[in-house]
């Protein structure tokens, strides 16, 4: 069984802490510690540093975030955060950021189709 959430924010900094914010609120209802909310809510930052650098490239002015929360994990899903984006176009400070995100979290999964990408980061509850 899983709870659904799901959200729509201008790609503007001043709206990342609202999604901070309810992934907190969120995640501590699961019972995750204040380490590994505190890790969720830096990933969230880092993927949201890279949508906002790129939303006038690829003319994105909302994000879709979804919260899927299960007993056991919690899924955070970034749906179309940039219109003709490409993983291989990342620039090295992209990269990084995705490589911390990787690190603080259990699964990373970028999700390619051409038009858009979807992002999907899975924190475990009592893994780590």
């Amino acid at each position: 069984m899983r709870d659904f959430i799901e959200i729509s924010i201008p790609n503007k900094p001043e709206y990342v802490s609202v999604v901070r914010l309810t992934t907190s609120a969120i995640a501590s209802r699961m019972g995750f510690n204040i380490e590994e909310i505190e890790d969720i809510k830096v990933a969230i930052s880092e993927i949201f540093t890279n949508i906002i650098n790129n939303s006038e490239k690829y003319e994105v002015k909302n994000q879709n975030v979804e919260f899927e929360i299960y007993g056991d994990c919690l899924n955070i899903i970034f749906k179309n955060p940039g219109k003709g984006f490409s993983h291989k176009e990342m620039s090295s400070e992209n990269e990084l950021g995705l490589f911390i995100v990787e690190s603080l979290m259990d699964k990373v999964e970028l999700i390619e189709n051409g038009e858009n990408i979807k992002l999907m980061m899975t924190k475990k509850l009592g893994v780590g």
